[in-house]
């Protein structure tokens, strides 16, 4: 498999916004309710406080993921909608859209990325760590969640 291409497009973009329709409706069959109630503005994944990335195998959207301004720390970033479609799985998608949003990050003056996952997601804690992340303390908005799980990585 090979991405043909990783763009950025806006969260709310009709593309944007049915990727993370689908990563929504995951996590909730996974965590029940609305699967995250993270607050969340488009405006966050929007220059210079943040990106919103669409992995593309010819013009067919496989994946997505985004980083946002992490709270007060400008040379932290958040990542956001990490999600591959079913059947583009196991072919590199991740990989290649989490590189591309550290790519990005790193352009825009990031020197940290943070993530929060959760237990009920074990292929995304191995994924994280295989990509070199490492846990840190919990943050965010599920940060007194029992199953929240935080990595961070340096750029």
């Amino acid at each position: 498999m090979t991405v043909t291409v990783v763009r950025q497009v806006p969260y709310d973009s009709p593309v944007g916004a049915a990727l993370v329709a689908a990563a929504l409706a995951e996590l909730a069959r996974r965590y029940g309710g609305d699967g995250d109630s993270t607050p969340i503005s488009p405006a966050e994944f929007a220059a210079p406080h943040g990106a919103f990335l669409v992995a593309w195998v010819g013009d067919v959207p496989v994946g997505c993921g985004g980083w946002r301004s992490f709270a007060t720390d400008t040379t932290v970033a958040e990542v956001k909608r990490m999600y591959t479609a079913p059947d583009w799985r196991g072919r590199g998608v991740a990989a290649t859209v989490l590189r591309a949003i550290e790519a990005s990050a790193r352009a825009a003056g990031r020197k940290r990325l943070v993530l929060e996952t959760g237990s009920g997601q074990p292929e995304a804690i191995a994924f994280y760590e295989k990509q070199g992340y490492e846990r840190i303390p919990n943050f965010g908005h599920y940060r007194d969640h029992p199953g929240c799980v935080s990595f961070g990585r340096q750029l």
